[in-house]
């Protein structure tokens, strides 16, 4: 479900800047509050990794508007993506493609693969976010977590700005937490269609069933070829 549009976060342009600084900025999602840098700078890729305290090779997923900037990074749109992203985004499916240039995000956001996983939230704010750094030539923003690694991620405004405040560096700006909260849904269910046998890393907002059902008719669809 596509949800109405928030009104203008009053410090959406400080969160702008902040992001322009290679520094992070906290939001809320439909799962739980997310933690934002420029998924294409090395600097602020190292500082999200160093706040988190989370290893470097751990993949960190991206935050994009559609299935058409999937197609301008150069993801190949074989049927099962395009089922999958019409079935479920924007909304809470985290999606690990491959095809993306490897030399276009920072160290850190893709795979051991080179695979990378993507985003298209349906909280309103994300989506404002989202389209804000794009018109200022930002770049996609990660969509990972907020929170230190091995702790609970941040579920509400008050925790979020706690958080924020209990790090003077790397500085963490909360995006309006009196505009929207996180929607506190179960976590994004992850798929894999970064290889020819399409398989789902994890379950959540998503269940079982309804993801099988799109795979199904992708695999019926071929066999009919």
């Amino acid at each position: 479900m596509t949800r109405p549009r928030p009104e203008r976060p009053s410090n959406l342009d400080a969160a702008l800047d902040q992001l322009a600084n290679d520094e992070l900025v906290a939001f809320p999602t439909e799962t739980v509050w997310g933690l934002a840098a420029r998924a294409c700078s090395p600097v602020a890729i190292a500082r999200l990794i160093a706040f988190k305290g989370r290893a470097s090779d751990q993949p960190i997923s991206v935050l994009i508007d559609g299935e058409d900037s999937l197609a301008a990074l150069g993801v190949p749109q074989i049927p099962v993506i395009t089922e999958l992203v019409q079935a479920f985004w924007p909304g809470p499916l985290t999606l690990v493609v491959g095809g993306a240039p490897e030399d276009f995000f920072a160290p850190g956001i893709a795979g051991k693969t080179g695979a990378v996983g993507f985003r298209c939230s349906d909280h309103p704010l994300t989506a404002v976010l989202v389209e804000a750094a794009a018109e200022r030539g930002l770049g996609p923003l990660t969509a990972t977590s907020f929170n230190r690694s091995g702790e609970i991620a941040v579920e509400n405004a008050a925790a979020a700005v706690l958080l924020a405040n209990s790090s003077a560096d790397p500085r963490v700006l909360v995006l309006d937490a009196q505009a929207a909260d996180a929607f506190k849904q179960a976590p994004s269910t992850v798929v894999d269609v970064s290889t020819e046998a399409p398989r789902v890393l994890r379950y959540g907002a998503i269940d079982a069933e309804s993801v099988a059902a799109v795979l199904d008719r992708c695999r019926n669809a071929t066999q009919r070829r």
